[in-house]
């Protein structure tokens, strides 16, 4: 069951709910009910709910979605300043400059540490060419971005032509 994270929508039907128990709660204590107070608690929930909802809503998932980017999958990462994805063998240069950005954007975090005086986290991309009973590790490029900004507006991303040559001519072969 895929759930949408539409925190607005929920925030709202949650103020609904609440109002609801508060008008309950009202007429509970105007005709004297046992459970009245049980009606107050629950307008408390409600309330609780409502603010944290509201929180949610504010856009604590805000990702940025690069144009061009393919998907790729995370093989090695320190949890420090490097790391290594994997790309779709079929990639082109331009949709390997867009996904390195993405990798960027998505692997950025504030509890990255430097290591060996290296202020830079390095994201390498990497396919994999599989012969018969062979598989060629091909590292086509690779960025690097500040650790500490989180809107470095200047990533230097580095597209290995020896690799994608390398590639192509694979490929012919096949």
């Amino acid at each position: 069951m895929d759930l949408p994270l539409d925190f607005k929508t929920y925030t709202i039907w949650s103020i609904y709910t609440t109002i609801g128990f508060f008008v309950l709660a009202i007429v509970g204590f105007l005709f004297k009910w046992g459970f009245r107070f049980r009606l107050v608690g629950a307008t408390g929930f409600m309330g609780v709910l409502t603010v944290g909802l509201f929180a949610l809503s504010l856009g604590l998932f805000d990702r940025v979605e690069i144009p061009n980017a393919v998907r790729f999958n995370l093989v090695y990462d320190t949890g420090g300043n490097q790391a290594v994805i994997t790309v779709p063998i079929d990639i082109t240069k331009d949709q390997l400059e867009s996904t390195l950005l993405q990798a960027s954007n998505d692997l950025f975090s504030y509890g990255r540490t430097a290591t060996n005086a290296d202020d830079k986290l390095t994201i390498r991309a990497r396919t994999q060419f599989h012969q018969e009973a062979m598989t060629i590790p091909l590292y086509l490029g690779q960025v690097r971005r500040s650790l500490v900004n989180k809107d470095d507006a200047t990533p230097s991303i580095v597209i290995n032509e020896k690799a994608f040559a390398q590639l192509e001519s694979l490929q012919k072969q096949q």
